[in-house]
């Protein structure tokens, strides 16, 4: 019956609908710009210097503000009833947070959508690619000299323990570790000398390098690295004088 006569009403009454639209609006408006605690009994009885409850957007807190704030607040909107103080404005706009680099827990400031996209936080790329070394569990890439050597020591030595790109020790990918004489050998190319892929990437390679030293001399490893830059052809022949070192190392470590 009720939407009878407001159909009606509004059929025949065409200044009706300013009206009703501008109630409308101003509910709204009341609504979506801020959070009021009193009553539309409350407001229409109040003067403009009564103050009147509201919640702050930010910490939920009850504040007062007087009713001539609000009304302009409602016809302006321009945010200054929402919070009820500036630092609460100020935490609620603010765009980013501070979070900890998960390499080497310098804390910094990322963007809320960064955040959302990516979880794990870094502070620059290299924290990202050394953390994602140490943690990866596929995809390891091998060169042909390594694969050579293990095939030959595995020959060789068929009795002795030897673990190829062994990464639970010191968490960073060791080439060839041999536990029972406490003795690790790295193969470094000419990507850990010169800047084949740009400074950046050496700076970030030897800064790897300095950090599974530093690791293998915590955890009593001998750590022999072996400079494998000149071989440009992966071949027995060429291959023969790095596996020569291996041997003798271990050689002299199963003698003493």
């Amino acid at each position: 019956m009720l939407t009878h006569i407001l159909i009606d009403l509004w059929s025949r009454k065409p200044y009706l609908k300013i009206v009703f639209i501008s109630i409308v609006i101003f509910i709204i408006k009341k609504q979506f710009y801020m959070k009021s605690l009193y009553t539309d009994n409350e407001f229409n009885l109040a003067k403009s210097t009564d103050k009147l409850p509201c919640e702050c957007y930010q910490c939920s807190k009850t504040f007062f503000k007087k009713k001539k704030y609000i009304t302009s607040e409602i016809n302006l909107n321009k945010g200054d009833v929402k919070f009820c103080s500036k630092k609460c404005m100020f935490e609620h706009r603010n765009t980013s947070l501070y979070v900890n680099c998960l390499n080497c827990n310098v804390s910094f400031e990322k963007q809320l959508n960064q955040i959302k996209k990516t979880p794990n936080h870094f502070c620059s790329q290299s924290c990202a690619a050394t953390y994602n070394n140490k943690h990866k569990t596929h995809g390891n890439r091998r060169s042909k000299l390594e694969k050579w050597l293990e095939e030959q020591l595995t020959i060789l030595y068929p009795k002795l323990e030897i673990h190829y790109n062994q990464k639970s020790v010191i968490e960073s990918e060791l080439d060839i570790y041999i536990p029972l004489l406490n003795i690790a050998f790295e193969l470094n190319g000419i990507f850990h000398y010169e800047p084949i892929y740009g400074v950046n990437k050496l700076e970030q390679i030897q800064k790897n390098d300095h950090s599974k030293s530093k690791a293998c001399h915590n955890a009593k490893i001998d750590l022999c690295i072996i400079d494998t830059s000149v071989q440009k052809y992966v071949k027995p022949s060429t291959s023969q004088k790095y596996l020569n070192i291996i041997i003798n190392i271990i050689k002299e470590r199963l003698t003493s």
